[in-house]
């Protein structure tokens, strides 16, 4: 995908209009659910958003809110196997968060290293702006709940990068390789990438990385050169 950032560097003056203004809602709505219903709105632009990674069920890629959906059910189904006890409902919401912000900065794709020379830069400017479209109370929760995602520090925080990290492993392996075959990307590459899992579960990390080494051995990820 294209990474033209331009679009992107805007200042506090320059904020783009609302997809909601194209339609605008009655002048009596009520201030706070105005609000609401436009964040609700703008982020409907998640579903334009493509990822890289292949759908399971049909020939063409994931967008970003079957992402984020994909990991909300991961969450609920695979909650049992955090190494550490964690409030699923809150994982939940980081989950279903974390990526909204590309609908301004983008998907950068993992393997791609020059494109996420800026990424965190592209992303922070993305949720500065977003999450302003919020009343200001729940503006500041989600903002904080994408901040934890990306920080990690947290058990729920670790978990919910783990699904992002498993739910493209999942499908890759699906694809019998997938975005495992980008140039250049190799089985090692893609375990330095996924142990991140580790973090917050270690069978998980156990089955990925069992994934991962099937995937080499029937040549669905090139293995690294021998080092002479």
């Amino acid at each position: 995908m294209s990474h033209d950032h331009s679009s992107h560097e805007r200042t506090s003056d320059e904020r783009r209009s609302p997809l909601a203004e194209k339609t605008p809602f009655p002048d009596d709505l009520d201030e706070r659910l105005r609000a609401q219903l436009t964040f609700l709105v703008e982020v409907d632009q998640l579903k334009t958003i493509l990822r890289q990674s292949p759908l399971a069920a049909t020939d063409r890629r994931e967008n970003d809110a079957e992402h984020s959906w994909h990991l909300a059910m991961m969450v609920a189904v695979l909650a049992e196997h955090s190494d550490r006890p964690i409030d699923v409902g809150h994982t939940i919401q980081l989950v279903l968060l974390h990526d909204l912000v590309e609908i301004y900065a983008g998907d950068t794709p993992l393997y791609d290293a020059a494109a996420g020379t800026d990424q965190r830069e592209r992303e922070v400017a993305a949720a500065d702006e977003l999450f302003a479209l919020l009343p200001s109370d729940q503006a500041r929760r989600m903002r904080a709940l994408w901040d934890e995602f990306e920080e990690r520090r947290t058990p729920e925080a670790r978990f919910a990068k783990a699904m992002d990290r498993l739910q493209p492993l999942l499908l890759n392996w699906m694809a019998r390789g997938g975005t495992w075959r980008t140039p250049g990307v190799t089985a090692d590459d893609v375990r330095a990438h996924k142990a991140v899992i580790g973090d917050a579960s270690s069978s998980l990390w156990e089955a990925g990385r069992r994934l991962i080494d099937e995937g080499e051995a029937r040549g669905w990820a090139r293995s690294a050169e021998p080092t002479k």
